[in-house]
């Protein structure tokens, strides 16, 4: 399937689902549910292969685990490559066409200093990868400001700022990761238009109908499938311990 089929797919006010896969298992079943698209989590993909999130994977086991999932399913897969593990915009492109992936998230994180990117050098990083692959892949640019935020209005106009250059640059979405608060989110959404945004529903945030509502084209479980899984899981271990057979 194209990185075309996936572009399309993401439309403002009918957002396209992705309940992030972790290995070819998940992402079978995810398509076998009916879901177009195959999105990856890389924490939910580090963890299942002994590492921590964060690129401390190394980045040959994160493309190899992508290009199981890629093989194993018939629809589009978007692959989070995190910040890019270091690799150049050319050898990224490269890899994650090997993989079979078409689309990657590409976050404005550096692993390296731990801070977020400058603007501009993230900016810049976004066009190299869009020379570099063209058309054959769908660029979520990762906002991440809001991570750790005490206070999201006040980082919101850096988000607006981020998410405008990386639109100008290439991306074919932004994404301002682990928002909360209804208001703030739907001031980026309209600050951005009609760029298209990626949002996750959190706990005590918008539900999936009211991101709809909001405009956004697109939502990514990101981690929640896999920790839920994963509580469910531990749950029928120690259930076990007491006796209690898990089926």
């Amino acid at each position: 399937m194209t990185a075309a089929r996936l572009r399309e797919l993401h439309v403002a006010g009918e957002p396209l689902l992705l309940p992030n896969a972790w290995d070819a298992d998940s992402a079978r079943l995810v398509e076998a549910a009916g879901f177009p698209v195959v999105a990856t989590s890389s924490f939910a993909v580090a963890k299942v292969l002994g590492h921590e999130d964060g690129e401390d994977a190394p980045a040959d086991e994160m493309f190899a685990a992508a290009a199981r999932i890629a093989r194993a399913v018939s629809v589009p897969v978007t692959v989070d490559v995190e910040g890019g593990y270091g690799l150049e915009a050319g050898e990224l492109a490269a890899r994650l066409a090997e993989a079979g992936a078409v689309g990657c998230n590409y976050e404005d994180t550096d692993h390296v200093s731990g801070g977020v990117r400058p603007v501009e050098a993230q900016a810049e990083r976004v066009a190299q990868l869009r020379e570099a692959a063209g058309d054959a892949l769908v660029i979520n640019a990762r906002v991440d400001v809001f991570l750790g935020a005490s206070d999201e209005r006040a980082v919101l106009d850096d988000a607006i700022l981020r998410a405008k250059a990386y639109l100008e640059a290439g991306a074919d979405c932004v994404y301002p990761i682990l928002v909360k608060s209804r208001e703030v989110l739907g001031e980026f959404v309209k600050a951005v238009a009609p760029g298209a945004v990626n949002a996750a529903p959190m706990p005590s945030g918008p539900d999936l109908s009211a991101l709809a509502a909001l405009g956004v084209a697109r939502i990514s479980l990101g981690t929640g499938l896999w920790k839920s899984v994963r509580a469910d899981l531990r749950a029928k271990l120690t259930g076990l311990t007491a006796g209690k057979l898990p089926y």
